[in-house]
């Protein structure tokens, strides 16, 4: 799964946009990762049902990911709420091979990443699933990861209930960017495609 790399003007959403635009102005303070006290965007409590809270432990690798706390768009998308569970657990195993990966990228990279997918609902109605990652730690450590998870028709109207347990989203992602351009004057620009194998090495 190859991932370009990317400016934060690759976010197509403007509430994503917002989201991510909070997280760049901590993150240049420093150049590092900022801490999630520290995340208050404008119109977070409007932002709330699309929003997906993670606490990793990296201790290990692949990095354990537990759902800390849901919007309730994703617990209608997957028919079932999350918290407390393991992320791979709750995926499962049809959806992890493809899900995985983008959160373990955005352990490794310490950056944002934004995946944008390809749907359908139940009556064929075609849905943009944008997923945008922010991790957030101390120092260079990955401890928490806040995803917005937005779905979007062209159609309209679409009916988000059991979305991906219904749709087969085994297939990579339309857009797969690591957003690691632009984060602050100190960053190098890369322009070359990023893959899943430059850093991380599946058993």
């Amino acid at each position: 799964m190859d991932f370009q790399s990317a400016a934060p003007a690759v976010v197509r959403a403007i509430r994503q946009r917002d989201l991510l635009n909070t997280w760049l102005r901590l993150y240049a303070r420093e150049d590092s990762l900022p801490a999630v006290s520290e995340y208050v965007p404008g119109r977070l409590a409007e932002e709330a049902d699309d929003l997906v809270y993670y606490v990793v432990d990296s201790a290990q690798w692949p990095p354990v990911l537990t759902i800390e706390s849901e919007g309730t768009r994703m617990s209608a998308a997957y028919g079932k709420t999350g918290k407390g569970r393991r992320l791979d657990d709750y995926v499962g195993p049809r959806l992890a091979p493809s899900v995985m990966p983008v959160y373990h990228l955005c352990v490794a990279r310490r950056c944002p990443v934004y995946t944008v997918s390809e749907l359908e609902d139940a009556a064929g109605h075609k849905v943009e699933y944008e997923r945008l990652l922010l991790p957030f730690g101390a120092g260079s450590k990955v401890t928490e990861i806040i995803a917005s998870l937005k779905t979007i028709s062209i159609d309209g109207r679409f009916e988000i209930r059991d979305l991906m347990t219904r749709t087969d989203v085994v297939a990579a992602p339309a857009v797969r960017a690591v957003i690691d351009r632009e984060l602050s004057h100190r960053l190098p620009m890369r322009t070359r495609a990023i893959t899943i194998a430059d850093d991380l090495v599946f058993d």
